[in-house]
C-alpha cells in the first residue's frame, strides 16, 4: 500500500505523512524500512518517546491539536506544527524555537468542517493574527501554508466543497499576505477516507493512517 501511495501522491507532488499515532516504534520502522521518513502524530509525549528511539532522519510532524505547555517537549526537533489555531500558540512556539535556536515550520489550521468538535481559525481570525505587531516580531517560525479536516461524513460532496474552501483560503492568503515567499506552499487536507478528494481538490499534503497501520488500537 506504501508504495502505491507514494507513486500516485509522487505524481501529483504531494506528500505523504504516515500517521503513526497509538502504533509502536516496531510498527514505524517497517514502513521507515520500505522508505518512508515523514510520520505524523498527535500527542507530544508520544512523538518524544518515539523520537528518542527511532532513526534520527525521521521527519516529525505534529498534527493534533497542541497545548501551548506541551509545545517545549517537542520544539527541539519537530519538523512541521500542522495545527497553529491561535496567535497564543504561535508565539509559544515561536519562543520555543529560539531557545532551541531553530525554525519551526507550521501550518494555520482552518476550521471548515460542520462539527463543533474541530479546531480551527477562520479567515477574519487569520487576518488578524498575520497583520498583528505579535506575528511581524517572530523569527523563530515559519508559516508554510494551511490545514483542515473536513466533515466525517459518505456525503462526498459536502467534503468536496469544504476541501475547495480549504484550497481558496490558502489561495487569498497566499495573495494578500505570501506573494513573495515561496515557503508558504502546503495545503494538508485528506485522510485515509478522503485522500483522493483532497488531492484532486489541490492537497499538497495528506496525512494517511488506517490505510497503512491499520485501525489504531486506542
Amino acid at each position: 500500500m506504501l508504495a502505491q501511495l507514494q507513486t500516485q501522491l509522487h505524481a501529483r507532488q504531494a506528500t505523504l505523512v504516515a500517521v503513526s499515532k497509538t502504533h509502536p516504534p516496531e510498527r514505524i520502522m517497517d514502513l521507515y524500512h520500505q522508505g518512508q521518513r515523514i510520520f505524523g502524530e498527535n500527542r507530544p509525549q508520544e512523538m518524544l518517546a518515539k523520537y528518542q528511539v527511532l532513526p534520527k532522519d525521521i521527519e516529525w510532524h505534529l498534527i493534533g491539536h497542541l497545548q501551548t505547555n506541551k509545545v517545549r517537549l517537542i520544539a527541539p526537533f519537530v519538523r512541521m506544527i500542522h495545527a497553529v489555531d491561535s496567535l497564543r500558540l504561535l508565539q509559544e512556539i515561536d519562543k520555543q524555537a529560539q531557545k532551541n535556536n531553530r525554525v519551526i515550520d507550521c501550518l494555520l489550521q482552518f476550521y471548515i468542517a460542520a462539527e463543533e468538535t474541530k479546531f480551527g481559525l477562520d479567515e477574519q481570525e487569520a487576518a488578524d493574527l498575520l497583520q498583528s505587531p505579535e506575528y511581524r516580531a517572530m523569527q523563530h517560525v515559519r508559516l508554510c501554508g494551511v490545514m483542515g479536516m473536513a466533515t466525517f461524513t459518505d456525503d462526498q460532496n459536502q467534503v468536496r466543497q469544504e476541501f475547495r474552501h480549504l484550497h481558496d483560503i490558502f489561495l487569498r492568503l497566499k495573495q494578500q499576505f505570501f506573494a513573495n515567499e515561496p515557503a508558504f506552499r502546503e495545503i494538508s487536507m485528506g485522510m485515509s477516507g478522503d485522500w483522493t478528494l483532497a488531492l484532486e481538490e489541490g492537497s499538497t499534503m495528506v496525512r494517511i493512517g488506517s490505510l497503512l497501520f491499520g485501525e489504531r488500537s486506542a
